[in-house]
């Protein structure tokens, strides 16, 4: 189980860097239309899981029709997230924020996992919630005018996360493969920003090309990354480490972009960093305590 655990944790900080690389390459590209960028980011990944699964044995076979159900909205709703995640990058200034907007797609998670799941969370929980939308607060810095359009984005694209993670966490408990839910995804992706890309073609460098081309083989690896880590561990135990990706986007957003973060920008990472890693250490305690009280209710029997 720690093994699983701590190579969890390793497939979500590569995922963490693979999608900090993606955010970047997609600012990079420069004025392009984002569905543009979108088709890009979907038919490298679509083509890399296409190939994989033409060598597994079952290749296209899906495990059943309910999973078909949960592959559906898992694409389409993911499929909103990266547009909305997409148009933040280019129009809110700042990779970092908009990497940390869509990293409130944990605490997001926690909500629909009620309404999806059945489950009920507890008091602490709902506590990290409020404190991490706080903080997303003063990343959005609300205000009546179009520059919170992109910011309102980010925060969406976030929740669609936050719901397409928990589509792939119940995926994974009715056994679906992970490379069928990657291809699915990338698949639904391509195929719909296809008559976008077509009717809004705008032409593009080599360089930006190029750049494009890269943000569908980090987003392909960031896929994969982020597959195997939710199968290898309960999210509740690895979750906080996926918050290295803002670092990550900061640091590239610092030396190749010449971004820096906001200093309310700045707080409101610390106030949802800080909700993540409480939530994350309150979840490892819990499961500690109730371990142990499970050994020694089965030594006093």
């Amino acid at each position: 189980m720690k093994a699983k655990r701590s190579l969890g944790i390793l497939f979500i900080l590569g995922a963490a860097a693979c999608f900090a690389l993606m955010n970047y390459f997609v600012n990079a590209a420069g004025e392009l239309p984002v569905m543009q960028k979108v088709f890009f980011r979907n038919l490298i990944a679509t083509f890399i899981v296409f190939f994989l699964l033409l060598r597994d044995k079952q290749k296209f076979r899906i495990k059943s029709r309910e999973c078909l159900i949960w592959l559906f909205l898992r694409a389409a709703v993911g499929f909103l997230g990266v547009v909305l995640n997409f148009y933040a990058i280019d129009h809110i200034g700042s990779i970092s924020d908009a990497s940390i907007l869509n990293k409130l797609s944990p605490f997001f998670a926690i909500l629909f996992s009620v309404f999806l799941l059945r489950e009920k969370p507890k008091i602490p929980e709902i506590i990290f919630v409020l404190i991490a939308f706080a903080g997303a607060m003063c990343v959005v810095n609300p205000r009546f005018d179009m520059q919170a359009i992109p910011a309102l984005a980010g925060f969406l694209s976030g929740a669609a996360a936050g719901f397409a993670y928990t589509c792939v966490r119940v995926l994974g408990i009715k056994g679906e493969r992970g490379n069928i839910t990657v291809f699915f995804f990338s698949a639904f992706s391509t195929v719909v920003s296809l008559p976008f890309f077509i009717a809004f073609y705008t032409p593009m460098s080599a360089m930006q090309l190029l750049f494009l081309i890269l943000s569908g083989v980090a987003a392909a690896g960031g896929q994969f990354f982020i597959t195997a880590a939710y199968r290898m561990a309960p999210a509740k135990e690895i979750a906080v480490f996926d918050y290295a990706q803002v670092l990550f986007a900061a640091l590239l957003g610092y030396f190749l972009l010449d971004q820096m973060p906001k200093p309310l920008s700045i707080a409101g990472y610390c106030i949802i960093l800080v909700a993540a890693v409480g939530r994350w250490l309150y979840n490892l305690v819990r499961d500690r305590r109730e371990n142990a009280e499970k050994v020694r209710e089965n030594f006093s029997r």
